[in-house]
């Protein structure tokens, strides 16, 4: 089919991208010509492992293409993706400025019947606020259904997820439209649950916040087991056993980042005030994620008294590992946090840097690669589980940090490992090894 997508961020790319790749005609449509002419050649612009050679492919096939005419897009578009950004207002709410505008762009455009499917993670009654914006709106004397597919795909992992999917979710009114839009994604080879708009949108609300729930809790539990001297991957281990509550997500830390979780935990509290409704576990789950990430600096304080000139190694800058993405990270408020009490602060990651560059406070250093980055430092901080710093040697640590004393907010290590390397290794609801109080 004759497909246009609008937006080209990380759900959009590789939206287009996975369509292309399954046969569809694409053409991805974004407002900025010089992200356009460069995705136009193959370069993208987001950080995705096997992205970029999925675009190559399908461009060099003729059926990929880049446009920043909505017209030329929609002319013989059978469906139009709205993947654009939802951000998040200063009350927790969405902005659907963005969906909006495609909306009107898709009124003015189109010249025939066309199912728009809304990719944009929206609240709950949106699709039909879409449909209403394109019907008020339209120039020609068209049919548009509208669609709500919300997607699942994890940063770092989304080319995966598009072809390895657990379901596709498609919400619709008409029973016809539903079927278009499973038609398109059938030779992904992936079981489709069909239900009602509204349904969908909330499907995506609800996936996300359990999600978030599950990481909010083991890492309370994580909390209370360094409290009673229990170790937290063994009981998230023996949780995971349970069928009922599998071992996804149960992996303590400084808390979740990222352009989804924060975001759309925060939304689904506001939909339920609008609702008249106090999501009072939600809130709970907010709550503890932004006290997980000054655990790791509280426990930096109660080590070293005061931070003070020391030199800090800080390793992983991006939210997760296989990714660029900054949005919502640790790195942001602990560098700055070491910063304001008068550390000096040496970081690296992987793939983020330039990104952390823009966003991060001026004063943090960045260090070519991780050996540098420990080198002479006083401590480690691990803020992000690239594998990277997971393959780092005992040998490479100990011989490069002036004090071998790591603080580890992913939990990289394994325990018995550190036991026997006389590293002072601190971690999230597991014991302290190796402490040593002379390393003031």
């Amino acid at each position: 089919m004759n497909i246009a997508v609008v937006g080209t961020g990380y759900v959009g790319l590789v939206t287009g991208v996975c369509l292309s790749e399954i046969g569809h005609s694409v053409t991805c449509v974004d407002i900025d010509e010089e992200k356009v002419h460069r995705m136009s050649k193959g370069i993208s612009p987001i950080y995705e492992p096997g992205l970029d050679e999925l675009m190559t492919k399908n461009i060099e096939s003729g059926r990929l293409r880049f446009t920043t005419n909505h017209s030329n897009a929609f002319q013989s578009a059978d469906a139009i993706y709205i993947a654009v950004g939802t951000p998040e207002k200063e009350d927790g709410s969405a902005n659907l400025s963005f969906v909006e505008q495609v909306a009107l762009d898709i009124a003015n455009h189109i010249a025939g019947n066309v199912v728009v499917v809304t990719k944009s993670t929206v609240p709950v009654g949106t699709n039909d606020w879409i449909k209403e914006v394109i019907e008020s709106s339209k120039v020609n004397d068209i049919r548009v259904d509208v669609v709500s597919n919300p997607e699942f795909l994890r940063e770092g992992a989304a080319i995966y997820d598009s072809f390895h999917g657990d379901r596709i979710v498609v919400g619709a009114d008409n029973p016809d439209a539903a079927n278009i839009i499973e038609e398109i994604n059938k030779p992904f080879g992936i079981p489709v649950f069909k239900t009602d708009i509204r349904s969908a949108e909330m499907i995506k609300y609800a996936a996300n916040a359990f999600l978030a729930t599950k990481i909010s809790f083991i890492n309370e539990i994580s909390n209370l087991c360094e409290k009673v001297e229990a170790n937290v991957e063994d009981v998230a281990r023996g949780m995971g056993l349970d069928n009922r509550i599998g071992s996804q997500f149960l992996n303590a830390g400084i808390g979740y980042g990222g352009s989804c979780f924060p975001k759309d935990t925060k939304a689904l509290v506001q939909i339920a005030g609008e609702a008249e409704y106090d999501f009072q576990l939600l809130k709970g789950v907010i709550e503890v994620n932004k006290k997980q990430q000054k655990m790791i600096l509280d426990k930096l304080n109660a080590r070293f008294g005061s931070l003070k000139g020391k030199r800090i190694a800080v390793l992983g800058l991006a939210f997760k590992p296989n990714t660029d993405d900054m949005r919502e990270a640790a790195s942001i408020p602990v560098t700055n946090y070491l910063i304001e009490k008068g550390a000096e602060v040496i970081a690296y990651d992987p793939v983020a840097m330039e990104n952390a560059k823009r966003i991060l406070n001026p004063k943090v250093q960045y260090a070519a690669n991780t050996v540098e980055a420990l080198n002479g430092a006083d401590v480690a901080l691990i803020l992000t589980e690239w594998s990277d710093f997971n393959n780092l040697s005992i040998e490479e640590i100990k011989t490069n940090l002036k004090k071998p004393i790591i603080f580890d907010g992913r939990n990289c290590f394994n325990i018995e490992v550190m036991k026997e390397s006389d590293i002072e290794y601190h971690s999230m609801g597991r014991p302290t090894v190796n402490e040593q109080k002379q390393y003031a």
